[in-house]
């Protein structure tokens, strides 16, 4: 998949385009983006994504935006997976925070992207003061010559399938439900990174994966599956959050201590998927009694795997 940071100021071809944030890409996502590279397919085109870096409601309301599910790697690797063909990174400032629904018709969809035909969301509106939406899009298709569809809403079990849907489930620590809305476990992925050594001391040496946002999508101690250091995924105890007991730094970190696993995996880029929360992330009176609780925790998560054989490779 090729990715752009930007939009060109002509496009090279005519492309079958969508539009969003796809914070973790999940089974309505699935659903927008097979529909948009079958049609591409169909008409010879090149599948393309329009998304935005940072998130809207981050440059709008930083304290009071959503967790992040996913990385901006993250995101490009899912939608890759999809078969995307390219993706167009729009830089979300103050300028395209102004732009009118107009303006952003003419200059990205019909000069900068050559759209052909569009797929969006039933709610998707754009440009300033969200004042554009479907309709207006429908309009500007019949005088530009694109076809233009809305995607229905997703649901699944009677639940509307959406990012913050995922995030409410997380939060709750119902990973079934989670999974159950993206269509896979929810997994973090990442570079190894080297860390402060603090797990080595206590006799439990750490995969230590830096997060790219402050505010995680969950918290806690998990039982874990690995996968990107082997041939098979690798059952591990991982904490996510910002380690209390170790420092007062506060930064989120994930940290993954593998079973059975002796080699350095420095550098590596591993997925991390969340199985099953054993506790909450807290804050002990010394390094003795962390160290006695991740002995307990590393024992709970190996029973579960073998009370759950078939999770090792989900």
């Amino acid at each position: 998949m090729q990715v752009h940071r930007g939009i060109p100021e002509h496009a090279d071809t005519a492309a079958v385009l969508t539009i969003g944030n796809f914070d973790g890409v999940h089974l309505g996502h699935q659903a927008l983006l097979s529909l948009l590279t079958g049609k591409a397919r169909a008409l010879g085109l090149p599948a393309v994504v329009l998304t935005f870096e940072p998130h809207p409601r981050e440059y709008f309301s930083p304290a009071d935006a959503p967790a992040r599910l996913a990385s901006l790697r993250e995101k490009l690797l899912l939608l890759d997976a999809a078969g995307v063909d390219r993706t167009y990174i729009c830089r979300f400032n103050a300028r395209l925070a102004a732009q009118t629904a107009e303006s952003f018709i003419a200059d990205t969809l019909v000069r900068g992207l050559q759209v052909r035909h569009l797929f969006v969301g039933d709610d998707f509106c754009f440009g300033a003061r969200r004042q554009g939406n479907f309709q207006m899009l429908r309009a500007a298709g019949e005088q530009h010559g694109f076809g233009v569809e809305s995607m229905p809403t997703l649901d699944v079990d009677g639940e509307r399938v959406s990012s913050s849907a995922v995030r409410e489930a997380l939060a709750e620590a119902d990973l079934a439900h989670a999974a159950r809305l993206l269509g896979r476990p929810y997994s973090i992925a990442g570079r190894v990174c080297h860390g402060d050594k603090i797990g080595r001391q206590l006799g439990f040496p750490t995969a230590n994966i830096q997060m790219k946002h402050r505010r995680p999508a969950l918290t806690g101690v998990y039982a874990v599956s690995v996968e990107g250091l082997a041939g098979r995924r690798v059952t591990g105890v991982a904490n996510i959050g910002v380690r209390p007991t170790a420092t007062a730094r506060g930064r989120a970190r994930l940290e993954v201590h593998l079973f059975d696993w002796t080699q350095s995996c420095y550098g590596a880029h591993i997925r991390v998927h969340f199985l099953h929360k054993l506790r909450e992330e807290r804050k002990f009176e010394s390094l003795d009694a962390l160290r006695a609780q991740i002995a307990l925790d590393a024992q709970v998560a190996r029973d579960w795997f073998t009370a759950h054989p078939a999770s090792e490779s989900a």
